[in-house]
């Protein structure tokens, strides 16, 4: 009796695992989706050219320390954590029959064994796939990114002929994780259909609520065997995934022992079927609407097809969904299930834009200098550049913070163009420079690169409602959603309210949410997402005419920098034919 008094009693805790670029994070939610603690652990990364790679065995260790100190620092005890959810970046993980590290590198370092998603060594390989015109291209804007698997895929094939014939399975690093926390080597359909080319919609006549391993059928295997991967058909396809799951399907029987020790849990905890990291942003924001908006919408189907949501961090990732499909030149997708069960996802993206803002910043003469200043008043580089521009407008007497750009405009395509252009040899420009060095000068050219990201979105805004989509409101989390200026320009310059969720950490809670279904303790995806899900602080479009007017000029410059540079590039090629 005291054994069932004592788990009725217990908290229910659900842990969300994400591993980002630079870190390995855990989150720790109650039933509700408030944070009760975190941790992060970063992890290694090798750079060399096109050539970005990590480790898995680093990974599962950076893991193993977020968990246990994210654990301690709640004082939450292994026990009461009773469902699990890992989410990662969409990379390449390679192991062997036992499971160990397989090299993906040139290096031929065996711990290397992770082609990291930004990589771009496979571009040749992405074309040549592309020239296929095979029907399953149309579910991926009407070509593969060189950062999807199969471009990867025959990369190591191609240039690594030993590690090819090594590897056992080759698997998405979130379903990766959940492998080697239950030993279940079921799929997810969120990794399979967004970044392998997988058909989700072989499943549709399977529901979401009766949950179960499903046989892979969605691949096209007339597809493989076109591009040069028909080995990977072999074995009902084995090394790329026999088996497939809606996310959050609860996978073997849980934590393995083995693993339960490593991260300071216990055996058997439920794990749910995995997300990659910014799908996981989706389920922990997109029902993060004011209660205002659901009392009529509640069971309204439609409502949530009005929303995009903008995971922000080093890149971002622009995800809606509709309850038919909709094909968009350019932009991924259409992905059935691949982040709520039974819709059809639609993922726009640009490859670089916190990474962009932090290329521009460290590499003008003033950031040295800029980096002092913030850490001697304990402040981040972004909230002293942002008290700058308030000055630099009251200095100069600008109508509107937004118009100190009037002569600076930037084309942010620095890691080229994924959406809507789908064009990975576009370039970054920056018009109007100067010989001034000045910190002030970096203020401004910062500014200019933040409404050129936030151009850049609204570029795919008007392209998926031109194909289908109404899309009016955006819901925006990550690391440049804590940007007070990025969203404003964001919500300015795109015209619609951006809401931003209570909690902060939405691809932890949107980890944590697939522990919750796993753990039975919500019956499908969308149902824990309305119970952890909820709004914070909502952003409005200034309705000031003047800065519509002025955003809607430098729009149409934004539009014109890429036009000149393909003119560019064909007298280019025409001088070197």
């Amino acid at each position: 009796m005291a054994t069932a008094a004592a788990a009725a009693t217990r908290r229910s805790v659900f842990l969300g695992v994400d591993v980002g670029t630079g870190s390995a994070r855990a989150g720790l939610f109650d039933e509700e989706g408030k944070l009760l603690g975190s941790a992060s652990s970063p992890i290694q990364i090798w750079k060399e050219g096109d050539c970005v790679e990590q480790s898995s065995t680093d990974i599962w260790h950076a893991i193993c320390a977020a968990v246990k100190a994210a654990c301690s620092l709640a004082n939450i005890t292994g026990e009461d954590v009773i469902g699990i959810g890992f989410t990662a970046t969409c990379s390449l993980v390679a192991v062997d029959a036992d499971g160990s590290p397989v090299t993906v590198s040139w290096s031929g370092d065996s711990r290397r064994n992770i082609i990291v998603w930004m990589d771009h060594r496979a571009i040749k390989q992405a074309k040549k796939i592309n020239s296929s015109n095979f029907p399953v291209l149309q579910y991926c804007g009407g070509a593969v990114s060189p950062e999807m698997q199969p471009p990867k895929l025959l990369w190591v094939k191609e240039n690594l002929r030993e590690s090819w014939s090594l590897v056992f399975r080759w698997m998405d690093l979130s379903d990766w994780l959940s492998y080697r926390a239950t030993g279940d080597d079921t799929r997810s359909l969120c990794t399979t259909v967004c970044k392998w080319t997988y058909l989700g919609h072989a499943h549709m006549q399977q529901c979401e609520k009766d949950s179960r391993d499903m046989e892979a059928c969605g691949w096209d295997d007339d597809f493989l065997e076109e591009i040069g991967l028909a080995d990977l058909v072999d074995g009902h396809h084995a090394k790329i995934g026999r088996s497939v799951a809606f996310p959050g399907h609860p996978l073997g029987t849980g934590l393995t022992p083995v693993a339960a020790k490593e991260l300071g849990l216990i055996a058997g905890t439920p794990v749910g079927t995995s997300l990659i990291d910014a799908h996981a942003g989706g389920v922990g924001v997109i029902e993060s609407v004011p209660d205002s908006e659901t009392e009529d919408k509640e069971n309204d189907k439609e409502a949530i097809c009005h929303r995009m949501v903008l995971v922000c961090g080093t890149s971002t990732c622009h995800m809606a969904v509709a309850q038919s499909k909709l094909f968009i030149p350019g932009v991924w997708g259409p992905f059935w299930s691949a982040m709520v069960p039974e819709y059809w996802l639609t993922e726009g993206g640009q490859s670089a834009t916190g990474a962009l803002l932090d290329h521009v910043i460290e590499n003008h003469v003033a950031s040295p200098l800029l980096a002092n200043r913030a850490a001697s008043q304990s402040v981040s580089v972004f909230e002293l550049l942002n008290k700058m521009l308030e000055s630099l407008k009251h200095d100069l007497n600008t109508p509107f913070l937004a118009a100190l750009t009037e002569s600076i405009h930037v084309l942010p395509d620095f890691h080229g163009n994924r959406s809507p252009l789908a064009d990975p040899q576009a370039k970054g420009v920056i018009c109007g420079l100067t010989l001034d060095s000045s910190e002030k000068r970096l203020a401004l050219l910062y500014l200019a690169t933040v409404q050129s990201l936030a151009y850049g979105t609204r570029h795919i805004v008007e392209h998926c409602n031109a194909h289908g989509h109404k899309i009016d409101t955006l819901l925006a989390c990550g690391g440049l959603a804590k940007n007070p200026l990025f969203l404003q320009e964001h919500a300015d310059i795109i015209g619609c309210p951006i809401i931003l969720p209570r909690e902060s950490e939405s691809v932890l809670l949107g980890a944590a949410i697939l522990g919750a279904v796993a753990a039975k303790k919500y019956s499908s995806l969308r149902e824990a997402m309305r119970a952890m899900n909820a709004a914070g602080l909502v952003i409005h479009p200034s309705n000031d005419p003047r800065i519509k007017k002025y955003h809607d000029a430098k729009y149409r410059i934004f539009r014109e920098l890429y036009e000149q540079q393909l003119a560019q590039r064909s007298i280019m090629a025409d001088a070197l034919a």
